[in-house]
């Protein structure tokens, strides 16, 4: 994998960017958690499939490219021979801006590249896979998102305020300015990690986690500015402080998150869960027992904890510490 840092303008909009091969000699099936974030996959090497298992016409088949909506279920993946490729994870948000699509129409899909509007993605791959290095590689995609970014306008800010009181993340009063893109300079070069499992299909590593999700998919680090408004709130508190029918904050974030909220706060509980389980530790150090990740993120007891892993992963908290790949992703 060869991990590249977005210009700083755009980080928070894009974490980072995983460049990766990956050798498949034999048929390699994966399950992928669900979650309230936007797989972005560009790629130009074997095809893979990717299946929602309750819907198969959902998936998408034989692709190298593609996007895959927020998810409420886990699915899995299949390829077999040399995966090439780039992979962004998206907060919806940022998502929403890039794509240019709302994404309701993306909810529980995985969709080629191809079939998505304007045909900007399909030529962006086509660009990046004939471009001989990664950092090249890495410099288009910083400026092909700066340009989306530029021409699209900034989603509502109640919506973008909803999203971080959700995530537990600080968020100033209703109304107040969130903040705006970061001016700094770009990192200075991107880092190689040597050959390793890739991320096909995006989602094996699990939810974004090892911090506080941030408006745009951004890890956060610090603490919350004095007087911010800080920790996870239930939907009827949330449409209150809105000033919004609890209908409507349901029907906006179905539209442009592509998940009712409180189905988003669950995934987002799941998503610290998930990452508690699964950061690497220095060795000899036990992850979490079960009962402790519960109480810890909210859940009523470990049995309901279970439960959402069932539901969310299709693995029960246990069986993902014994085949954790090790990648938090």
């Amino acid at each position: 994998m060869v991990l590249g840092h977005p210009d700083a303008r755009l980080r928070p909009f894009v974490d980072r960017y995983v460049g990766y091969r990956e050798w498949a000699l034999r048929p390699s099936v994966r399950r992928q958690a669900a979650g309230a974030f936007v797989v972005l996959i560009l790629g130009w090497g074997a095809p893979l499939d990717v299946v929602d298992p309750r819907c198969a016409t959902r998936g998408a088949y034989r692709v190298d490219s593609f996007v895959a909506g927020t998810f409420d279920g886990y699915c899995t993946t299949r390829t077999v021979g040399v995966g090439l490729g780039v992979e962004l994870l998206l907060a919806p948000l940022a998502a929403r801006r890039i794509l240019g699509v709302p994404l309701g129409e993306l909810t529980n899909r995985a969709v080629a590249v191809e079939q998505l509007p304007g045909g900007w993605l399909a030529r962006l791959r086509e660009r990046v896979a004939e471009t001989p290095d990664w950092p090249g590689r890495f410099r288009l995609l910083d400026a092909a998102l700066a340009g989306r970014l530029a021409a699209t306008a900034p989603v509502d800010p109640r919506l973008e305020w909803a999203w971080r009181r959700l995530s537990g993340a600080a968020a100033p009063a209703v109304g107040a300015p969130a903040g705006g893109p970061e001016t700094g300079p770009a990192a200075a070069g991107d880092r190689e990690t040597g050959p390793g499992p890739a991320p096909a299909g995006g989602r094996e590593a699990g939810p974004p986690g090892g911090g506080t999700v941030g408006p745009a998919g951004g890890r956060r680090t610090t603490g919350p500015p004095d007087g911010a408004v800080v920790g996870p709130v239930g939907v009827g508190a949330l449409a209150d402080e809105l000033g919004w029918s609890r209908r409507h904050l349901a029907a906006t974030f179905r539209r442009e998150v592509g998940l009712p909220p409180k189905v988003t706060a669950r995934l987002l509980r799941f998503a610290r869960a998930h990452a508690a389980l699964t950061a690497d530790r220095p060795p000899g150090t036990a992850a979490p027992a079960g009962a402790e990740v519960a109480a810890r993120y909210g859940y009523s007891d470990q049995s309901h904890l279970i439960r959402e892993f069932h539901e969310f992963a299709g693995v029960t908290p246990a069986t993902l510490l014994r085949s954790h790949s090790s990648n938090p992703g």
